[in-house]
């Protein structure tokens, strides 16, 4: 860990130099650490890069007030992972589940046809009448159980334990973009009717916790991490009806990485925001997922008080998505993944190829204060959109 305390609250990084994060994020992380409501310290993880006013992979406290944007667009996006009784998997029964998956789980930016059991749903009961929930709650009934796009896969991986695995990464879908945008929104709004101290060009507008938008925002945030959950769960157990006769001997492990909660730290109640970063409080076990076609990790949290008790949440990227594209070669990739089913198949892939994130046994080795490993996971099938 490194400790930078040239602004009004120390930066902890979890990097081997101070160099290694981009100049955009550094920005971003000096504004933060220079936020009026911030607390004690910021954190950065050693997959961070830049993101929308807080980079992706921070953790930062305050008191008093939530940002929508130190949360992020895709609220409650996180990793679900489930061990089989499986100790092998040969490539014709794997190429026939996988083609099951993509029958029954709509990837990318499609839905279900047909709305879902409400029964899947999380209660709404307690949510403002007029918020966004509710009004985008029949669209929701038909993403429920689907992928999306971007960096979300689902994986079949053979673990260090002997094992195969399943894995899914999704979120909260255009539900939580929704919420998201709107609140952000809202609040950059109040923060120039109030003549907020904030810069708006931080792109880190505040609610207060006390104020009605605040409280609507958290009931509505914690909707979409429920939400984004149930999508999993729906994902993981209709990918064990495709696996007739395998046994699931263990419960399923569920991490979200956008989210924000009131936690204590340091001897007060402050609201952390972990955009990007997974809680890895004491005996935790989570999962920090690498790129397509590299290793996996179900991990055991350490506590560490000086992370917020918080660890990375996958690789993180280093570079963007058109620059990946430009500068990435399509056989180089695809020879990166040699034995997986599911490589990169045209130059439209390469913004997810391995080359466009960082090196994840590197990111593990920053953060060896912040979490044991406990299982290895090597892919062998990758699902993307």
């Amino acid at each position: 860990m490194i400790v930078n305390s040239k602004q009004k609250l120390p930066i902890k990084l979890w990097f081997e130099n101070e160099d290694d994060l981009e100049s955009g994020a550094w920005e971003q992380v000096k504004n933060l650490a220079n936020y009026p409501f911030a607390f004690r310290h910021i954190a950065i993880m050693p997959d961070a890069h830049q993101g929308y006013g807080m980079p992706i992979g921070g953790i930062m406290a305050t008191k008093d007030v939530i940002v929508p944007n130190a949360v992020g667009v895709d609220i409650g996006c996180g990793m679900c992972a489930a061990k089989t009784s499986l100790k092998e998997i040969d490539t014709d029964t794997l190429k026939k589940i996988m083609g099951e998956i993509r029958k029954v789980i709509p990837l990318g930016f499609n839905k279900h046809k047909k709305d879902q059991k409400t029964k899947y749903m999380p209660d709404a009961k307690d949510l403002p009448r007029n918020g966004i929930v509710n009004q985008e709650y029949r669209n929701a009934l038909r993403q429920v159980g689907t992928l999306g796009g971007g960096n979300h896969f689902i994986e079949i991986q053979k673990g260090s334990d002997g094992f195969i695995w399943v894995m899914v990464h999704s979120g909260s879908r255009n539900l939580g973009f929704k919420v998201a945008n709107y609140y952000n929104k809202l609040a950059v709004e109040l923060n120039e009717k109030w003549g907020s101290k904030v810069p708006k060009s931080w792109e880190l507008a505040f609610l207060p916790i006390n104020s009605e938008e605040g409280q609507d925002y958290i009931n509505e945030m914690q909707y979409c991490v429920d939400f984004a959950l149930a999508n999993r769960e729906i994902m993981i157990r209709r990918i064990k009806e495709i696996m007739v006769g395998v046994l699931f001997p263990e419960p399923m492990i569920n991490i979200a990485h956008n989210y924000a909660k009131l936690e204590n730290h340091f001897g007060k109640n402050v609201w952390i925001h972990r955009k990007g970063a997974t809680l890895a409080t004491e005996k935790t076990i989570g999962i920090i997922p690498g790129s397509m076609g590299t290793n996996s990790y179900i991990v055991q949290g350490l506590g560490n008080k000086e992370s917020f008790m918080s660890c990375s949440h996958g690789a993180g990227r280093k570079m963007g998505r058109n620059q990946a594209k430009k500068i990435l070669k399509l056989e180089e990739e695809q020879a990166k993944m040699k034995g997986i089913i599911g490589k990169p198949r045209g130059v439209g892939d390469l913004d997810e190829a391995p080359g466009a994130y960082k090196d994840i046994s590197v990111v593990m080795d920053n953060q060896k204060d912040l979490v044991d490993i406990l299982v290895e996971l090597k892919p062998v099938g990758v699902i993307k959109k």
